[in-house]
């Protein structure tokens, strides 16, 4: 099938995976934004970077939505590694200038300054795409989120990413910073920041008039299961949020969420819908994160397809990989049924081969 997509990922956060016993502020003060300090060093920027893409790799994923830090050098990494590998990735600088520790801080003027130089370096260089950062409505202030929304209007071809209605805790953080404002929807769409190439992650806490809000402008509601559960922040609310006609993506979250694998993450999106009494079929799901996920990006043409003319984006899957697969495999009756067996029982192991723009890569990354 085509290769999985990953429209939301923390690539620094590689060493955080597995942190344990904190809910999500904490969780990025204790864990998250010293880790991520570690990125002011090319050389260890380059080797999480190489390790990712080779990760996601092995996982069957060709193209992720990733984070970088504050620091350009972790961008250049990033599009650096994916580059070797003709991948086709987008990412971009994250932007932050408080409410962190002050090695990640910077301000207004160089989030603007070095974003608008990494565009120009990296936007559609081979494969790569960029994607303008504003972290989230807690470690931008204002003023930078103004320079966000302006750079969303000079570079109309970019993505934009960011964090929205993750923990009821985060959100009151958060309304305290932003008195102005109506709700937390409310800040990113005063500056500019929501449309069609807007990825808004987590979105599980949202009042209707935000629900219309991310339906209307055609922003991408991106879930994150694994991350979810994992820093129990709650359940996706993707009834509500179909029923306004938004659009949505599924995503891994790494290092909040606990596997690199889309297999294992929509294992879990099963898990959370049966929470909410909802349903998600197999077709639905293995559409999900290949043509649905490239269709929250605008991607549709060129990748999540099999269809000639596209890039070649491939994965061989084994649904009978491990001995209990194969086992259960014995009684599948149709391929709706060898489906939910790979995405209930599947993992790494189930990816055979993984293709990128048609050059088989999964047997060599892993042998390097």
């Amino acid at each position: 099938m085509p290769g999985f997509i990953d429209p939301h990922i923390h690539f620094p956060q590689m060493q955080v995976i597995a942190s344990f016993g904190t809910r999500l502020i904490e969780w990025l003060n204790t864990y998250t934004f010293p880790e991520e300090s570690r990125f002011a060093d090319k050389a260890h920027a380059d080797r999480i970077a190489g390790l990712l893409c080779d990760t996601l790799i092995a996982h069957g994923t060709t193209t992720a939505v990733a984070y970088c830090t504050s620091h350009p050098q972790s961008v250049d990494a990033f599009f650096e590694a994916a580059g070797v590998r003709n991948m086709r990735m987008i990412g971009g600088k994250v932007l932050m200038d408080r409410n962190a520790i002050p090695a990640l801080h910077d301000t207004p003027q160089r989030a603007h300054d070095e974003t608008l130089a990494l565009a120009a370096k990296w936007h559609g260089t081979g494969r790569a795409l960029y994607c303008i950062t504003p972290r989230f409505a807690i470690t931008s202030s204002p003023e930078q989120l103004e320079v966000a929304g302006s750079l969303a209007k000079a570079l109309p071809d970019c993505y934009i990413q960011t964090h929205l209605g993750e923990t009821p805790e985060e959100i009151a953080y958060t309304m305290s910073l932003h008195t102005d404002d109506i709700d937390y929807t409310g800040i990113y769409e005063r500056h500019g920041l929501l449309g069609r190439k807007t990825l808004l992650g987590h979105c599980i806490h949202l009042t209707s008039r935000e629900v219309d809000v991310i339906a209307g402008t055609g922003s991408v509601a991106v879930s994150c299961p694994t991350s979810n559960l994992f820093l129990g922040s709650g359940l996706f609310p993707r009834g509500r949020l179909l029923e306004a006609g938004a659009r949505i993506g599924l995503a891994t979250d790494i290092g909040g969420g606990t596997s690199y694998s889309m297999l294992r993450t929509l294992d879990e999106f099963y898990k959370v819908l049966q929470l909410n009494r909802e349903v998600h079929d197999p077709l639905s799901a293995m559409f999900q994160i290949t043509r649905g996920n490239a269709e929250s990006l605008g991607l549709e043409g060129r990748i999540g397809t099999l269809e000639p003319g596209s890039e070649a984006d491939i994965v061989v899957l084994n649904a009978a990989a491990t001995p209990e697969a194969a086992l259960r495999m014995e009684r599948a009756r149709d391929l709706p049924d060898e489906l939910f067996i790979l995405q209930t029982l599947g993992d790494d192991r189930a990816i055979v081969e993984t293709y990128v723009a048609g050059i088989p890569i999964r047997t060599l990354s892993r042998s390097t």
